[in-house]
């Protein structure tokens, strides 16, 4: 909710599997809530996205309107995100929760390690980072969205 946590996360390590293929597709990462705004990612994501090898990016944002005309996929990491998305505007056929690309987790909520130790963000990385391979693969073969844009969102 806050963007520090899930989603820069999800963010990260959805580039670093992008570069990895030699592609480049728009995507960014924002919050339900803005009282992180202007925050770097929070030290234990940074710390797990580290020991993968990958770099967190951004600071935290709270979503904005414009963000549902400039993205062709919004991608939340549970429901109470996917809610308040859709109470702000958001199209709901471009709505999408990340773990429906997860092959085991068909459309459950990312829990939010934020309150708890270093093994919840491990859990989070996982998930994420399995979604975010099949998600890509989606994309890449061109069933993913209309143009190829995709939004992480939040926390």
């Amino acid at each position: 909710m806050g963007n520090i946590c899930r989603s820069p996360a999800a963010e990260a390590i959805f580039r670093h599997r992008m570069a990895a293929v030699g592609i480049s597709i728009e995507v960014d990462s924002a919050g339900t809530g803005g009282w992180h705004a202007g925050e770097a990612p929070d030290p234990r994501t940074q710390r797990v996205l580290g020991d993968h090898g990958i770099a967190p990016v951004g600071t935290a944002r709270q979503v904005r309107p414009s963000d549902f005309d400039r993205f062709d996929l919004v991608v939340a990491m549970d429901r109470d995100n996917r809610d308040n998305l859709l109470a702000a505007g958001a199209d709901p056929s471009r709505v999408r929760l990340l773990l429906e690309w997860h092959p085991e987790r068909g459309g459950e909520d990312v829990p939010d390690p934020y309150h708890g130790g270093p093994d919840g963000f491990l859990h989070m990385y996982r998930l994420i980072d399995r979604a975010c391979e099949a998600l890509l693969a989606e994309l890449v073969a061109g069933r993913g969205s209309r143009s190829g844009d995709a939004h992480s969102n939040p926390h």
